[in-house]
């Protein structure tokens, strides 16, 4: 099972983890835009896919489709930058389990990235830095011995980690204390971001933290220290949602109002599906709601996205048509703990 659609002990806030090294060839420019600058990369790549292991397979972006690719953005594998701006020249490498990415050819010529659910830091980093290794051998990267790797992004020199967590905060969004917590974690070099996008409410409650600093500190250090930070939200969060709690009428109220809309209505956009989809994660998650489990939700999280809906329908469908067959895989999944 992919691990987009699994769960672990830390999932109720934490829901997922990526580790990315940015790295560039040694002697080839950066930023590169057109097919030709990009082609030595892909052929060493391509001769050597089973020296850089892990069963990763080759895939042109311009060989794909434009539901494909939104499919592989919405699971956060690739990014929309790079559909929207390297479609012509840009390929990833990826595996089955699809836990492993690599975007070729966009801001730095390499984006290495393992992933995998709940707060999975250390072993994710572990992954990296194993693929990593693979990886130096076939292509040989830039590397200063004064400021370590290169990148396109003066800011992502030194290791070229970013390191990240995407949590849930239901609790601490509908107890009012967001901001507070999120404004003193940043004082410790942590960058938050709401996944909703900087000028939206941010319904879904989903927000992504990753580290800053990436020169003069080591690999180690920045996964400690987010660490720290991401298991002091999960706590934050924790205790929130048993605040909420207390008033056990008015938060069964909240996500069973949820869960009725979700699971009857004839036609439903992805952005409502997204906000009632938070109170049902809630729900489950302090047990209140039993009517689903886990993995239905992460499914309904899935397969209620635009690209992924398509994926799973077999045919592109315009958005008024989108709307009423997300309702109806909605219901086939509350019915059936599946979509086949």
């Amino acid at each position: 099972m992919n691990w987009y659609l699994q769960s672990s002990e830390k999932s109720d806030v934490a829901k997922n983890t990526k580790i990315k090294f940015a790295r560039n060839v040694h002697g080839i420019k950066f930023n590169l835009n057109t097919l030709e600058e990009i082609k030595p990369i892909e052929e060493k790549i391509q001769n050597n896919l089973y020296n850089i292991g892990y069963g990763l397979r080759f895939f042109k972006l311009r060989d794909m489709d434009n539901v494909t690719k939104m499919s592989l953005v919405e699971k956060g594998l690739i990014t929309k930058e790079f559909v929207k701006n390297k479609s012509q020249i840009g390929s990833i490498l990826i595996n089955d389990d699809e836990n492993i990415c690599i975007m070729i050819g966009n801001e730095d010529h390499l984006e290495i990235q393992v992933f995998n659910c709940g707060l999975d830091l250390e072993a994710m980093l572990n992954l990296a830095i194993e693929l990593d290794k693979n990886m130096e051998k076939v292509v040989g990267y830039a590397v200063s011995k004064k400021y370590g790797y290169l990148t396109a992004c003066p800011t992502n020199v030194g290791t070229g980690l970013k390191a990240s967590v995407v949590v849930h905060l239901p609790g601490l969004t509908k107890t009012r204390n967001t901001r507070k917590i999120l404004s003193a974690i940043s004082n410790f070099g942590i960058n938050i971001v709401s996944l909703s996008g900087e000028n939206q409410e941010n319904y879904s409650c989903m927000y992504q933290i990753s580290n800053n600093q990436t020169l003069g500190i080591s690999e180690n250090e920045i996964i400690q220290n987010l660490k720290i930070v991401v298991e002091q939200i999960i706590e934050e969060e924790r205790k929130a949602r048993r605040m909420l709690a207390k008033n056990e009428i008015e938060l069964e109220d909240i996500i069973y109002r949820s869960y009725g809309i979700l699971s009857n209505c004839k036609k439903i956009s992805s952005s409502e599906a997204e906000a009632l989809l938070s109170d049902i994660k809630l729900g489950t998650d302090l047990g209140i709601l039993k009517e689903l489990n886990d993995l239905q939700v992460q499914k309904l999280y899935l397969y209620t996205k635009p690209a992924n809906l398509q994926k799973y329908l077999g045919e592109k469908c315009d958005k008024a048509k989108r709307e009423i067959k997300r309702a109806e895989v909605i219901k086939q999944i509350i019915a059936n703990g599946d979509v086949d």
